[in-house]
């Protein structure tokens, strides 16, 4: 018997739900019970039965199904580190909250916001500060009615993201610590970003169009806001999946995000932003063996602690009053 047919036996005979993200390893993704986005997957594991859950992914994905469904036990095949959400921890939120009160700002003018990719401590101190979480998807609704505030959005960790949703909204963006102008900025954001979507530039773009003259350009927002700029269509992970299912599929189209999901879309007309390829490492640390021996774990009650995730009763309550602030809006 192979590793996916064993998986695939000790799935049945176990209490337990398979997870994976979209960015996951194809062979892993595969043998999901549920797949999706980040925040899109904690959401769809509360509706599950299951006392266990099995989530391939990173860190950060794997806490906030922990934050959503405390009473689950929640397995991590590796707990592998979005390197972005590690760029953000609460000592270098409150440095940053240091920096932008030298400049002028106090903290009661301060409304903080902090991207899904964040760890739950950073999530928990946001709530602490009567903020909340956003997506890639909601963002744009969720910094529209912050600032409804009247105060000033402190945008983490994602600078890119901030900076792209601030030109839609026409709003003025900074970034702490590089010698923007934080006190005349609607928008203020730590500098922080995703390596992957860092790969994608602006000469790419062009060589695309020259090459295939009618070409569309979609992008994710991590990706700098000159690319953006450039781009036809700009979405989050579960966006650009809509957006391109439902072109002809002989229109031709170049995604900037990251490989292991374009690489599903279409078979045909559908490229790459990038000349080298654009995989984040994190997501690929799991593989189909670490995947078997977590769930071979459970049938012989010998679940190691380095696999589940924990998160302490007062990190959930502020986390979950941070995420439920998006929820409501």
């Amino acid at each position: 018997m192979n590793l996916k047919e064993e998986i695939l036996k000790l799935k049945k005979e176990l209490d337990v739900t398979v997870v994976a993200h979209f960015y996951q390893r194809d062979e892993v993704f595969e043998l999901a019970d549920i797949t999706g986005d980040s925040l899109e997957l904690a959401k769809k594991v509360m509706d599950t039965k299951t006392k266990y859950v099995v989530f391939c992914g990173v860190g950060f994905m794997g806490e906030s199904v922990k934050i959503m469904s405390p009473e689950k036990i929640v397995l991590m095949p590796r707990i592998a580190c979005c390197a972005m959400a590690r760029m953000i921890d609460e000592g270098y939120f409150e440095e940053n909250l240091k920096l932008i009160n030298e400049a002028g700002i106090s903290n009661e003018n301060i409304l903080p916001i902090t991207y899904i990719n964040s760890s739950a401590r950073v999530k928990a101190r946001v709530g602490m500060m009567g903020g909340m979480v956003c997506t890639s998807s909601n963002a744009y609704r969720i910094i529209e009615k912050g600032l409804e505030s009247g105060k000033k959005i402190f945008f983490v960790p994602d600078r890119c993201l901030g900076q792209n949703f601030a030109k839609s909204l026409n709003l003025k963006s900074a970034v702490v610590g590089d010698g923007t102008n934080l006190k005349d900025a609607d928008i203020i954001c730590y500098n922080g970003f995703c390596s992957v979507h860092q790969q994608f530039n602006v000469d790419d773009i062009d060589f695309y169009r020259a090459k295939y003259p009618g070409i569309l350009v979609a992008v994710h927002p991590e990706c700098d806001p000159k690319v953006c700029e450039k781009a036809d269509f700009i979405g989050s992970t579960s966006q650009l999946i809509t957006y391109i299912k439902n072109l002809p599929i002989e229109q031709k189209v170049v995604v900037g995000t990251e490989f292991n999901m374009v690489n599903r879309l279409r078979e045909k007309n559908t490229y790459i932003l990038s000349s080298t390829k654009p995989e984040c490492p994190t997501m690929n640390e799991t593989t189909l063996e670490h995947l078997y021996a977590t769930l071979k774990s459970i049938k012989d009650n010998k679940i190691s602690p380095l696999t589940e995730i924990t998160v302490d009763e007062d990190t959930i309550k502020w986390a979950k009053i941070a995420l439920q602030r998006m929820f409501e809006i």
